[in-house]
């Protein structure tokens, strides 16, 4: 491995003598890599031309130009070798044969003889030899052709075990054929002689060194392509700026701040921009280049040069005090949400029409208090009942009345006849003020079971609730609640006290 390392290291000094002045990658600048296979054919001692005798090789070449007609290439092969010897000839051999496996590794300088004698061309064919040096790393075992017995062997033990293969130094020779399929591909013929500084391959040592050949089919991808003075994959004779690098889009010219503008369209050549503004750049994205744009980091609109109007209301956000709600100029960008011209900021009621003398709440019934502090808002009322209506005094007499004038059967919910004068007052009070609706609450004394009389108030009470509807006022302006023994207005422990406490009373809500 030591010696591969170091062929391939002695490849670089060579490739780096060969860069030109053109500002390429080095992987642009003529590397290649081959692979290829074919049969190997054994020239030595235990050998006979009939029957010739192939095994299978295989390698890489990883290549790389230094001129038009010159190359380094370092090859790698691998495979295996054979041959018999099966009559004397001389050398007192005979009846062998032997098996070798074998690891060949090299640094070779390839000629192209085409364009060496006619010149750089165009050409679909090449014509090539080469030479170099390199190492053979080996195992052979040499057999008795008759006893199949192993009589010799390289890189195995006395018990045919393998040990440690054998390196030689080895010479390679050859000469091969390359069609261009594309400019980057080629396909070849390759034919070598690889002379090895060893009589031992064969296992058999003899007067001559031993020489193999390998006849192989090959395919070479080559990087980089024609020929492309800026290095930016653009080839010179499709290249519209072939000494500046640019991109292949633009026919070879550049787009330097890569803005997909290439530069002679680009009105902002060194900066990153849009096709839009002519490859100027617009950094917030609002479609005014940023030259233009007093703005430019913040997204708006060209109204304003580019400056923000984020609620959109027509006010800039530099001017508007509410920029996230929209607005009205006269309140600089504050929103007056229900147009009664009171900014929202100073209306209590925002989301209802109002009045300035309100701070922009309404008064709905019209009676000088505003319905945020009037209780009764839908009915006009004065000051003193916040907002309600005065209950009369007649009103509040017959209310009064009905305190003691409603009687009930005892211990009944049936309503005594002698107590319809007083709730046909109640029902005239009604009819007279729409506005009213009454609570009707039921009261007892403290005789008897205190969960009863609760139920006897409620039923009393909806008796009440009831006569009302039967004459005429609506179910919806009447609420009924019994209340039990647990509202007193007189003393329990009195004959007197009791009777006051059997009451329904008549409260007027709005």
């Amino acid at each position: 491995m030591k010696k591969i390392y170091y062929i391939l290291l002695a490849l670089f000094p060579i490739v780096g003598n060969a860069q030109t002045t053109e500002k390429q990658p080095w992987i642009e600048k003529g590397w290649s890599i081959n692979a290829n296979i074919g049969p190997t054919i054994f020239l030595g001692d235990v050998s006979q031309l009939k029957p010739l005798e192939t095994k299978l090789g295989y390698g890489i070449q990883i290549g790389k130009e230094l001129s038009p007609y010159l190359d380094a290439r370092v090859q790698l092969l691998n495979g295996k070798l054979a041959g018999t010897k099966e009559k004397y000839n001389g050398g007192g051999l005979a009846n062998q044969y032997f098996n070798a496996n074998f690891f060949d590794y090299s640094l070779n300088l390839k000629l192209d003889l085409l364009t060496l004698t006619k010149g750089e061309a165009d050409r679909k064919y090449s014509l090539y030899t080469y030479g170099g040096v390199g190492f053979v790393d080996f195992t052979s075992k040499q057999y008795n052709l008759l006893t199949d017995a192993v009589e010799n062997s390289v890189g195995y033990n006395a018990n045919g075990d393998k040990t440690r293969a054998t390196t030689e130094i080895m010479f390679p020779l050859g000469i091969g054929v390359g069609y261009n399929v594309t400019e980057q591909l080629n396909i070849g013929l390759d034919y070598s002689k690889r002379f090895a500084l060893t009589d031992k391959v064969d296992a058999t040592k003899g007067k001559t060194n031993d020489i193999y050949d390998y006849l192989s089919l090959g395919l070479t991808y080559k990087f980089g392509g024609p020929k492309d003075t800026d290095a930016d994959g653009v080839a010179n004779k499709v290249d519209n700026c072939p000494d500046v690098a640019g991109l292949l889009q633009f026919n070879g010219c550049p787009d330097t701040d890569g803005d997909g503008i290439k530069d002679s369209d680009d009105a902002c050549p060194n900066e990153k921009g849009i096709a839009t503004l002519q490859g100027c750049p617009d950094t917030d994205g609002d479609g005014i280049k940023d030259s233009e744009d007093k703005c430019p980091t913040v997204k708006g609109i060209a109204a304003f040069q580019g400056c923000p109007d984020t609620d959109g209301d027509g006010v800039e956000d530099s001017k508007d005090d509410c920029k996230n709600e929209k607005g009205l100029a006269e309140f600089n960008g504050c929103p007056d949400t229900d147009g009664d011209g009171v900014k929202d900021s100073d209306d209590k009621c925002p989301t209802v029409k109002g009045l300035p003398v309100f701070k922009g709440c309404p008064d709905t019934d019209g009676d000088g208090i505003g319905d945020n502090e009037d209780k009764c808002p839908s009915v006009a009322g004065i000051v003193a009942n916040k907002g309600c209506p005065e209950v009369k005094a007649e009103v509040k007499k017959v209310f009064s009345q009905a305190l003691v004038g409603i009687q009930f059967e005892s211990g009944k919910d049936v309503i005594l006849k002698s107590s319809n004068t007083i709730l046909d007052k109640v029902v005239t009070v009604m009819k007279e003020n729409p506005s009213f609706n009454l609570d009707i609450n039921g009261h007892t004394d403290n005789s008897g079971d205190p969960q009863k009389n609760l139920q006897l108030s409620q039923k009393r009470a909806d008796a009440v609730k009831l006569y009302l509807m039967n004459k005429g006022i609506d179910a919806a302006r009447l609420k009924a609640t019994g209340y039990g023994d647990t509202q007193p207005i007189a003393d329990n422990k009195t004959k007197e006290g009791k009777a006051k406490n059997r009451r329904v009373e008549f409260k007027v809500v709005f």
